[in-house]
This record gives structure tokens, sequence and C-alpha cells, in this order.
């Protein structure tokens, strides 16, 4: 999705976020997904990325007053265009599928891999190691940004489902400097029977998938996070019950448009399912800590934020977590705190994913 179109309900004018891929902001927005007849609900959710590591690029943005302002929904707009292609005029992959987009799927395929998710962790947690559907397979997994939780999950996660992973970090391949990305697409598809990738640009991914003869998995890229946005998913089914009707407050860091947000965080997160946050500076943004650090105050999921969420709100990270940052240390610890077992989804989460990639 390249553009989307929040509307503050009762309000003039209409909030509009317009994209831009080279100076991406965060943001803090809340979205009450609802049932509606041009967009499901779990797209809302999903296609959204609100809950993604690395939000869609938004550059500008109409608020209104505080006192004007009425509920905030969230839908995408007629006119968006479609996110970049997928594999485009690559080679046929029969009964194969790359994930690069959760908006390259109906809900009913999402909702089909969440399931499937579901059911292979109770397996997995069963302590059954019987079920061994990769047995005889490799995955190349392709790092261009390290990543704890990424290369563990991925390589945990198909290992304990029979298969073979293989890491590759920045200085193995460097990938679109020593060697093309096309030919390192092709190479790979000879050894292995699946690819994964956590890059920089986003068009890297979109080249490998075109040039790959096996499904491609995207890890992450500067534009999206789609494994991440799974993970979330089935840990919201987990603890709410439900993504139909689910109330989620991203509370995040932005431009000096997003103070003006700021004084709608008391009202946003009232009855919220969930209160999500994430680091104010990741990676590539280090220098810019101090400076975020001074910007964003004020925008601290803290105690008193949670209340006023509710007893019954969640607070998920996607982490790494800067405890006294963006998020207190006593709300990461909080019984109502689910960063850990939405950590754990991302195995989950993934292995799904990586079955329904390769059609078994």
């Amino acid at each position: 999705m390249r553009s989307k179109e929040f509307i503050a309900q009762n309000t003039t004018p209409k909030t509009l976020f317009a994209e831009n891929e080279k100076q991406w902001r965060r943001f803090l927005v809340t979205a009450q997904f609802h049932r509606t007849k041009s967009l499901s609900p779990l797209h809302l959710l999903l296609c959204s990325q609100l809950l993604s590591l690395d939000p869609p690029f938004f550059s500008t943005v109409s608020v209104p007053s505080r006192a004007s302002c009425g509920r905030i929904s969230c839908r995408i707009s007629s006119t968006s265009a479609p996110p970049p292609p997928s594999s485009v005029n690559g080679p046929a992959k029969a009964g194969m599928k790359d994930f690069l987009h959760i908006s390259d799927f109906d809900k009913a395929t999402i909702m089909k891999i969440l399931d499937r998710a579901a059911e292979v962790k109770a397996v997995i947690k069963s302590g059954d190691r019987t079920f061994l559907p990769f047995k005889g397979k490799t995955m190349a997994m392709i790092f261009a940004k390290p990543s704890m939780r990424t290369r563990v999950s991925f390589e945990t996660g198909f290992f304990l489902l029979g298969g073979h992973a293989i890491y590759l970090g920045p200085n193995d391949i460097q990938m679109g400097k020593r060697e093309e990305t096309r030919d390192v697409a092709r190479v790979l598809s000879r050894y292995n029977d699946i690819i994964m990738a956590r890059v920089f640009a986003h068009q890297d991914i979109l080249d490998l998938a075109k040039h790959a003869t096996v499904p491609v998995i995207n890890g992450l890229t500067d534009y999206n996070h789609p494994c991440q946005i799974m993970a979330d998913a089935l840990t919201i089914i987990e603890h709410v019950g439900r993504l139909e009707g689910t109330k989620v407050v991203y509370v995040g860091d932005g431009n000096n448009i997003v103070h003006s947000w700021l004084l709608l965080a008391a009202e946003a997160v009232r009855g919220a399912d969930v209160v999500y946050s994430d680091v104010w500076a990741s990676m590539g943004q280090k220098e810019e800590a101090a400076h975020r650090r001074q910007v964003f105050q004020g925008f601290q999921v803290d105690e008193n934020l949670m209340k006023l969420a509710g007893p019954k709100a969640y607070f998920m990270h996607c982490l790494p977590a800067e405890r006294g940052v963006e998020v207190t240390d006593g709300v990461v610890e909080a019984p109502n705190s689910i960063v850990f077992p939405q950590a754990e989804n991302r195995m989950h989460a993934q292995n799904a994913i990586m079955l329904h990639a390769l059609g078994l």
C-alpha cells in the first residue's frame, strides 16, 4: 500500500498522510477496526501496518484541533496505489509463493496462515517432534541488517520442523555490491528450497523475488515488516480473543507535527485493547538518539498512560525496547505486557508463512 488516508470523523479538513520513501517518520494514531463493506477489519489491521516495526513513510499531515476532533478511524483510500509489484516478470514458481507484502493476500488466506500458525505452535509446545514438513529442505537467510529475533526465530523454527537454515551475514554476500542481487537470487535458488532476507532497500527483496525460482520471504525492509505483523496478529488473537473490533493505539515517534497528536494521546488510549510502542531511534538512526529523546519527551508509554487505557489493555512492543525511553520498565514487566509471547510468536507465524510459501 503506497498511500493512506486517515479521516478524523466530524472533522474538517481531512487528515492526509502522504508517503515519502526517503524521509519516513513514525506516528501516533489510533485506529478503531470495525466492519466495513469496502475493506475488511483484518486488512485494516494488517495492511495498514500500524503494528509494523517500520511503519510506512509519512511526511505531511494536517491535524485538526483538539476541540474539533472526534473518534478517529482508519481506512485505506480507494485511490491508493498498490505496493511494489511482487515478482513481476519473474520465473514461475509452481505451487510456491513469495511472502513480501501482507496486501498480496486476501483475508481468507491471511486467516488460514494464522490458523496454521496456531496449530503448528500447539504441536511444538506439546513436545511432539514427529511433524517434520521441512525435512530435507534448506533455507538461505540473508542478513544485510543483523537481528537476534529474526535469526533465532527463523533458524529455530525451520530446524524444529526438520529443515536446515544457513546464515549469510552482511559480509558473506554484500548483495548489490560484491555481487548483483539477481545473480545472488539465481545461485541461492539452485542450492536452497527457500530464501529469507532482511535488508535495507525494499527494491532488494523485490529483485530477489523476481529472479529467484524458490519462494522469497521478506524478513524486513525499510518499507515493511510483514512477518512481525503476522506475529502481532497471532498474539492479539491469543490474548484479546479476536481481530474483529479490536482497537489498537500505536504510540511512536514522528516529525514535529506529531506534537499536535500528543494532545490527543490521553484521549486516544481510552478503551484501547492494545497499546503498542517501538524504539524512537531505529537501526541507522542511532546518531539521532539523543536528539530524538529530547524531541519526543512526553511520548513515553508509562503506567499512567496504561491506566487511562484501562485494566484490560495489553502492552505490545516488537523489541528490542529501550526501557526508560519509549516505555518504562514497569510497563514492560507488568502482568498485562505481552511482549515476550509476541516475540515467541515470530517463530510460529513464520513457520506457517514458510509452510504456505512452500505449498506444504
